[in-house]
């Protein structure tokens, strides 16, 4: 993915939209629903309605599990393309990345966790 570069609106909606692009790149499907939230150390984008039709279907069929190590694969893959757009978007360092997903309701939690700034 290239270097993500600041659109002009509120640092959260870009994140939000540039999250919802990513996992659609990697996915094949992004998420309907985006919010981020920003604060002095940490970065919170909650994704919802992400799963594809067929991840869907094999959490019909008991699949649950399966679809949560999936999306855990996926996390990995795109932690680097995450981690980017997040300090390419606020100037910050991210020291750590933690990501999760749930079934029901289908949701996810990507949480970037910032350099301290300088003290002043």
């Amino acid at each position: 993915m290239e270097a993500h570069q600041p659109t002009g609106g509120s640092a959260s909606a870009n994140l939000s939209t540039a999250a919802v692009r990513l996992l659609r790149e990697y996915t094949g499907r992004g998420p309907t629903k985006a919010k981020t939230i920003i604060n002095d150390t940490v970065v919170t984008i909650l994704l919802a309605d992400t799963l594809t039709k067929g991840e869907r279907k094999l959490v019909e069929n008991g699949g649950a599990e399966r679809v949560l190590g999936l999306r855990h694969d996926f996390q990995i893959a795109m932690r680097e393309d995450l981690i980017a757009l997040v300090e390419g978007e606020l100037g910050r360092n991210v020291i750590a990345f933690m990501s999760q997903n749930h079934i029901d309701p289908d949701l996810a939690a990507e949480v970037f966790v910032l350099e301290p700034l300088p003290a002043a």
